[in-house]
């Protein structure tokens, strides 16, 4: 996806390098990456992202580094496996992937791209399938073209400015989330610790949380163990939008915690203790854990090890 690769992409544009993409744009069968998944490959030699988790991107990296060189952008077809000897056995996702390799887009796409992923605003961005595999602003599906659409970040907001509360941002920031922690406390809010990529608030999280919307792909984590500040804010996130909901504690807190929130509406949604049974200690194995959790509801799976299921591996999910 185009958020994935983009920060790639505008570094070594500003650099003066020129950048092709590699798009994966259609394919016959069942495989590791969706349709829009991405490679860009810098002039420089260096690259970023996948099409397929590593069994194309060899053959893919040539095409592109000829493109690079002043061959014409072209839509191509590759197999996993391709390069194997007759004798070796080809892997079982062996569909053939269109990918279409093309230079970045230019001004005015490339600004237009770059402010909406920044702003976290909802663009389309078509490019033409044919010569001359023009970029352009616009959602309408025409034959011919690929369209991918840049959506809004999902958003974790994390009562409480805490080491845990840290962690879950760094690690939320590589799931790409919209990280926002909310604390009442000056002294939290003045740590200095957390991430640049993450806003932090100093406000009573019931009244900020009541004030914005949240939609099902959202998610409230409550991690102060103060209830003067917890209970507010999970009262407020239970009636908002947010599909997950969860505050941290022992199951002796989180007992006290049902017991003097009883009668709250919505409180069957709140989870709590808060993760996935990995067992963990440390602050980043915990925030793992919570994180694993969101994910898990979120996809609607139960968090079992994959060597015990059978369902697909990945879910269904919207490219972004």
């Amino acid at each position: 996806m185009l958020r994935e690769i983009w920060p790639f992409v505008e570094a070594h544009r500003n650099a003066g390098r020129a950048v092709v993409l590699a798009r994966l744009v259609d394919r016959d069968g069942p495989g590791p990456r969706p349709l829009g998944a991405t490679m860009a490959v810098a002039a420089d030699g260096t690259w970023s992202g996948s099409l397929s988790g590593g069994c194309v991107e060899g053959q893919v990296l040539e095409v592109a580094r000829a493109v690079l060189t002043g061959t014409a952008a072209q839509v191509i077809t590759v197999t996993p496996g391709a390069e194997l000897l007759p004798w070796e056995e080809a892997p079982v996702c062996a569909a053939e992937l269109r990918v279409l390799v093309v230079p970045a887009p230019d001004d005015p796409i490339r600004t237009a791209i770059t402010a909406a992923l920044r702003d976290d605003r909802r663009l389309a961005v078509r490019v033409q399938l044919n010569p001359p595999f023009e970029w352009a602003l616009a959602a309408e599906p025409i034959a011919g073209t690929f369209v991918d659409e840049l959506w809004p970040r999902p958003q974790l907001i994390v009562v409480g400015v805490t080491d845990l509360a840290v962690q879950l941002a760094t690690l939320a920031h590589r799931l790409d989330r919209a990280v926002t922690l909310v604390d009442p406390r000056p002294s939290h809010v003045d740590s200095g610790g957390c991430p640049r990529s993450v806003a932090v608030v100093r406000a009573w999280p019931d009244e900020w949380i009541t004030g914005r919307q949240f939609g099902a792909r959202d998610a409230v984590v409550v991690v102060t163990h103060d209830p003067r500040i917890d209970d507010g804010a999970i009262r407020a996130a239970l009636t908002s939008g947010a599909g997950y909901v969860a505050a941290l504690g022992s199951r002796a807190t989180h007992a006290q915690r049902l017991r003097r929130l009883s009668g709250t509406p919505g409180l069957d949604r709140l989870t709590g203790p808060a993760g996935l049974d990995l067992g963990g200690e440390s602050p980043a194995e915990t925030a793992l854990s919570i994180l694993a959790e969101l994910v898990a509801v979120q996809n609607r799976r139960p968090g079992h090890r994959l060597r015990d299921g059978r369902r697909p591996i990945r879910a269904t999910t919207q490219a972004a």
